[in-house]
């Protein structure tokens, strides 16, 4: 099935690329979603006019992303986890609670499907987590799971 994304989607593409996929991802997940539009030739003109808006969005965005990598870089985020004894977290820390953990902490508001986590975060500890802000730009901050709750 070819289809036209609209929206950035990890590992297949960015808005405007026309990709081919199979037919269950495409009308099961992608298309309801809001995450592509199906191909047609009408609908291929409007690539162009999707392309063109990504390429001045992206050329007005990379100096606020480096300003947003630059708040990023000196935080420390600390997020408070139900945990057991030795420290294994009852559950696992999911991207939206990092998200908020950083806006706690005083950071941007960000968006979870952009966080790059280090696996399944299941114990206490501090971990290392990047965010891709710009296809050119992306921070890194530490988080610091602790007990609590």
């Amino acid at each position: 099935m070819k289809i036209i994304l609209t929206q950035e989607v990890s590992g297949l593409g960015e808005p405007g690329d026309i990709v081919e996929v199979k037919d269950g991802y495409g009308r099961n997940y992608l298309l309801p979603q809001g995450f592509a539009i199906a191909w047609t030739k009408g609908a291929e003109k409007q690539v162009a006019v999707i392309r063109r808006a990504r390429s001045a969005r992206e050329v007005r965005n990379l100096d606020h992303a480096n300003e947003i990598k630059g708040q990023l870089e000196g935080l420390k985020v600390n997020l408070s986890a139900r945990a057991g004894d030795g420290g294994r977290l009852f559950g696992s820390v999911t991207p939206a609670e990092v998200v908020d953990a950083v806006k706690a902490a005083g950071g941007p508001v960000l968006d979870r499907r952009r966080l790059e986590m280090p696996g399944h975060i299941k114990a206490v500890g501090s971990y290392a987590v990047r965010v891709r802000l710009h296809p050119e730009v992306s921070a890194r901050f530490d988080l610091n799971v602790v007990p609590g709750k």
